[in-house]
């Protein structure tokens, strides 16, 4: 390995171990900033910016440290309340997908556009996370979903209560603040 790649690989670990630290930071600062049952998602943005400049390992990596904390933190209580290894499988799934699909976004249009392909992965992270999160409620939550629900219509319960505001509250900041952010780092490299 020459020098640059060593280089650029120390600058890959460093960036990534610092937006591993956020990534927990962020997450457990969220768990306090709640939206109906569930926290707000920030870091999502940190994913976004780990897909963008160090790659889909890196983001793969954070998605996957988020679903850790998530357990940790005790956002997913409800949940494990009701089914263990559903909730654990939910959690990390969503975690680790919306960081892989975030990188696999990235790298597939960053080389045509890098501000098209970081505002693309910005908006599939959350998508995938809430995705995820969906297939997750179908697999293992119906009948207690349904319980929670209280005789109304599902569906729009899960929507509605569940999801609605979060998930645009998620896209919404992770479309404004991730090619931002990406964009003064590169100013920043460029110095």
């Amino acid at each position: 390995m020459n020098k640059e790649s060593r280089s650029l690989s120390t600058a890959t670990l460093v960036l990534g171990a610092v937006l591993t630290a956020l990534t927990v930071l962020l997450q457990l600062m969220g768990a306090f900033i709640k939206l109906g049952p569930f926290s707000i998602s920030l870091v999502l943005v940190p994913i976004v910016i780990g897909a963008a400049t160090c790659g889909t390992k890196v983001s793969t990596w954070l998605g996957l440290v988020f679903g850790v904390v998530v357990l940790l933190s005790g956002d997913a209580a409800l949940f494990l309340a009701v089914d263990v290894p559903g909730t654990v499988a939910t959690v990390l799934l969503k975690g680790a997908l919306c960081g892989l699909f975030a990188g696999v976004t990235y790298n597939l249009i960053s080389k045509k556009n890098k501000t098209v392909a970081v505002i693309a992965a910005a908006v599939i992270c959350p998508v995938v996370n809430t995705g995820v999160f969906l297939i997750g409620c179908l697999l293992f939550f119906m009948e207690t979903i349904t319980e929670w629900a209280g005789g109304s219509n599902v569906g729009q319960y899960i929507i509605t209560v569940m999801i609605g505001f979060n998930f645009l509250f998620e896209l919404i900041t992770n479309i404004i603040l991730s090619p931002v952010i990406v964009r003064l780092l590169k100013i920043k490299k460029k110095i």
